[in-house]
């Protein structure tokens, strides 16, 4: 049983990431007001394919909520009708969110998915939670840690209901891809805990702190990544795409500040790496953290130096969301020793 619960708590985590991946090709392709309401996408549970679907006309069956285009305008309709001769202004409100009203069918179908892989996630997040009961009196923190994922996500949907209605505020993008990285924290304890611990690692204070500021580190990273993303995308709706070589021709401190991060990250890291092969810690997932790292250092360069290739931005975005979890979950390990392994001498290399 308890294989069962590991099995579904780790399918949680791969589904949350598939989130994540999905939220970054939204923010690849600029998807993000692919739907401008929310949960449903111009009123309707399966988007339109066609502005005809979005467009009024004569005899034309409506219900309830959905949506059309009028004038620049969305409008949402009051009741269930169907249309005469005339368009008929006192069965529409006007939709006031947001004065967004542009349809896309790419940027849509995009949002939409990344709307549905949310969903799943979810579903999978819940039956965790249900499994969970089993750990009530054995392991009481699996089950409260589990319904609290539950309560996350759907934060995090909450979350990004306010995205789409503040049209991509970049500070609640922020706080949005944030969430999601407490959530895969989340759930990795929750792994943590229901798994049987069988590895082997030595006691170091020292490496476990300084895993705890590359993980700070970590996450002001990702927090200013959204902020230069942001400025990117300005750039680009005033320069257009084929003027890529000039986005970052004057860039913003928090490119600077993103850039200079990454140097730091990486020696800390570095240092993580050999004091662990050093000290034979056992700390095998280093290797992982470091791969990682080398994967968004080229991402990055590669964004920087050859106008930012197709699919290096989602890259980015998702290699530094890995990076997270890899980190978190050391720390996991670094935390959970057996007294057998003893205290290592705290002196550097």
């Amino acid at each position: 049983m308890k294989k069962n619960f590991t099995l579904i708590a780790k399918t949680a985590l791969v589904l949350v990431y598939l989130v994540i991946i999905a939220g970054a090709l939204v923010r690849m392709t600029g998807s993000g007001m692919g739907c401008p309401d929310w949960p449903k996408c111009f009123g309707y549970y399966i988007p339109p394919t066609d502005i005809k679907e979005l467009t009024w006309s004569e005899n034309r069956v409506f219900e309830a909520g959905q949506v059309i285009i009028k004038d620049e305008t969305l409008l949402v309709a009051k009741d269930d009708f169907t249309t005469g001769n005339a368009f008929d202004q006192s069965h529409w409100r006007l939709y006031t969110k947001h004065d967004y009203a542009i349809f896309n069918p790419m940027h849509t179908w995009i949002e939409y998915l990344n709307r549905l892989s949310g969903a799943l996630a979810g579903i999978v997040v819940f039956a965790m939670a249900v499994a969970s009961w089993k750990f009530r009196k054995t392991k009481k923190a699996i089950l409260w840690l589990s319904w609290l994922t539950v309560f996350l996500m759907g934060f995090q949907a909450w979350l990004g209901a306010t995205v789409v209605y503040s049209v991509l505020n970049p500070i609640k993008i922020t706080v949005h891809m944030i969430a999601a990285l407490v959530i895969v924290a989340v759930i990795l304890y929750i792994i943590r805990l229901s798994k049987a611990k069988t590895e082997s690692f030595k006691k170091d204070n020292l490496f476990r702190n300084v895993l705890w500021i590359t993980l700070l580190l970590t996450l002001i990273q990702v927090a200013l990544g959204t902020q230069v993303r942001q400025f990117v995308d300005e750039q680009v709706k005033v320069l257009g795409y084929d003027q890529m070589h000039a986005v970052l021709e004057n860039p913003t401190v928090n490119f600077y500040a993103h850039r200079s991060f990454s140097i730091l990250i990486f020696v800390l890291n570095a240092f993580l790496f050999l004091r662990n092969r050093n000290k034979n810690l056992g700390f095998g997932k280093m290797k992982w953290v470091m791969i990682l790292i080398g994967i968004e250092i080229i991402s990055g360069m590669a964004m920087y130096y050859f106008d930012f290739p197709f699919g290096t931005q989602a890259t980015h975005l998702v290699i530094a969301s890995l990076l997270f979890g890899a980190q978190f979950y050391l720390i996991l390990e670094s935390n959970n020793l057996n007294k057998k392994d003893g205290n290592l001498d705290e002196k550097l290399l």
